[in-house]
């Protein structure tokens, strides 16, 4: 039997078990999830970056953070000590203590960018080729079981509005850059900063450019709604004051957490206009002016939590505001000028550096090719199952996690499933599962990815048509629920009519294995 970390392979082809895509914040809690509850699965993790933590080291802007609290952020198997709004540095260091904890360093290939995924029903393998960077070698992967944990967006090509071409983009004689693309020993002391967009990257740079800036100025085409909070927990720093051990703290905290975020988005649907009200209010008290005005510049014209809630620890983007170090423009682009941006009103702004915070673009699979039999994987013909697998793409899953709770709570969820799957294939003693329609299925509507009123943010939208489909029952589509699905997900039974299995090659069993015994 292959024990975890046992890659056999020769010059032409690595053959493992499981292959997992990415070594993020995703990747890294696969392999932890494969290596705890499937010792007998050899594994390989295959990353482009030459270093882990994907977003977290695509992003390198000023003030870069999560905008989830770290309790739920971070995996449930490993307790957060630090402040629940924690900085890109803090992290990767906390991924890093769980890569080098658990052994999971020798299992990663950094540097190898895939080139294409082809899965053969009569091998019962998935064939993935790969490009090593360093020395631009191309190389075969295969295994059993292909577990995509890249992420949704394409981290080499951020979103600029193509429009802003032709309206003189070229003609701004100061330092144009987008969020995702800076270098960060740029020195923007004493410079005039022009920020565009109003999302939770905006949200982070604003502040941390207002320190050492001339002045910052936030175009934004529309508000966006903002969660003020200071950056603690009282019930984490009670229940350590009192002498709670650490796994403890982090399994209460997390859950209280989850209670409260639950709560929240159910009022977010049920009396918006409270929950604004109480938004306010927040910024009120930590700016100190119960006066703040908020129309026009942080009045939404959605609902809240039908796009990302912005967090803002310490209320900083709106103490900046009150300090006269941020000034907020509502209003669209006319044209780019030499010295700035003259918006739609005619006000001019003027600007030495302009930072687009304008989003990404989705990137569904990471823009891989695949292939199934020889047959080109389009994955708007697919209908998701539940957001993890998709129908005609055998023995494969997709880690997308929540937008409106923290991501890697469904990293663990799904690592829970993933494997569940896996061994109960062993078990069975066959090597494909793939999910397909039953009969009472027959005619159900297919629809789009995800409800525009859900749900509705500029990236996902732009690149919809993209994204695999999705059924009008619970099955089939992914519903952004966690609160629901951390009921559903561990209750499915693995022989319903919606898998199915096939083939005869026990998993698990090394390729020299069958060999002998053959």
């Amino acid at each position: 039997m292959n024990v975890v970390g046992a890659i056999e392979g020769d010059e032409a082809a690595t053959h493992v078990d499981v292959l997992i895509v990415g070594a993020g914040i995703s990747g890294i809690g696969s392999a932890y999830h494969l290596q705890e509850q499937c010792p007998w699965a050899s594994y390989a993790v295959l990353e482009m970056k030459d270093t882990f933590g994907g977003t977290w080291d695509t992003h390198r802007y000023p003030g870069v953070r999560s905008d989830s609290d770290l309790y739920t952020f971070g995996y449930r198997f490993k307790p957060w000590v630090g402040a629940p709004i924690a900085s890109a540095e803090e992290i990767l260091k906390y991924m890093g203590e769980v890569i080098d904890e658990n052994g999971i360093g020798e299992h990663i290939r950094y540097g190898h960018r895939i080139t294409s995924c082809a899965y053969s029903r009569d091998t019962g393998l998935w064939t993935v080729a790969a490009t090593r960077l360093d020395d631009r070698a191309e190389l075969t992967f295969t295994c059993n079981f292909l577990w995509m944990c890249q992420g949704y967006y394409d981290h080499e090509n951020p979103y600029v509005p193509p429009e802003w071409e032709a309206k003189g983009l070229g003609e701004f004689k100061g330092d144009f850059v987008h969020a995702q693309n800076w270098v960060p020993d740029y020195d923007f002391s004493g410079k005039r900063v022009l920020v565009i967009g109003s999302g939770a990257t905006a949200a982070t740079v604003v502040p941390a450019f207002a320190e050492k800036a001339a002045h910052v100025t936030m175009l934004q085409r529309s508000p966006t709604y903002f969660f003020c909070s200071e950056n603690k927990n009282e019930l984490a720093d009670r229940l350590r004051e009192i002498g709670v051990d650490e796994p403890t703290v982090h399994r209460i905290v997390r859950q209280q957490i989850m209670y409260d975020q639950d709560q929240l988005t159910r009022r977010c649907q049920d009396e918006p206009e409270v929950v604004f009200e109480e938004l306010k209010e927040l910024v009120r008290a930590f700016t100190g002016k119960p006066d703040f005005e908020f129309e026009p510049h942080f009045t939404p014209k959605y609902r809240v939590w039908q796009q990302r809630l912005a967090f803002c620890p310490e209320g900083d983007v709106f103490k900046a505001a009150v300090a006269g170090k941020l000034t907020v423009v509502t209003d669209t682009i006319d044209r780019f000028t030499e010295t700035g941006v003259r918006t739609s009103s005619g006000e001019e702004i003027q600007a030495d550096l302009i930072v687009a915070c304008t989003g990404f673009n989705l990137l569904v699979m990471g823009g891989i090719p695949f292939t199934v039999d020889g047959d080109a994987v389009d994955w708007a013909d697919t209908v998701t199952y539940r957001g993890m697998m998709f129908t005609g793409v055998p023995n494969m899953a997709w880690v997308m996690g929540y937008f409106r709770a923290s991501w890697t709570l469904r990293v663990d969820m799904m690592g829970d499933f993933v494997c569940g799957l896996l061994n109960h294939m062993r078990d069975r003693g066959v090597d494909r599962v793939e999910v397909q329609m039953r009969p009472e299925d027959e005619g159900m509507d297919i629809l789009p990815w995800i409800e525009s009123e859900n749900f509705n943010p500029g990236y996902l939208m732009r690149g919809l048509d993209a994204m695999p489909r999705r059924g009008d029952k619970a099955e089939w589509r992914h519903n952004q629920d966690y609160w629901r699905e951390r009921e559903e997900i561990p209750a499915i039974a693995y022989d319903a009519p919606e898998f199915a299995y096939s083939g005869d090659r026990l998993i698990g069993t090394s390729r020299r294995e069958e060999e002998v015994a053959a």
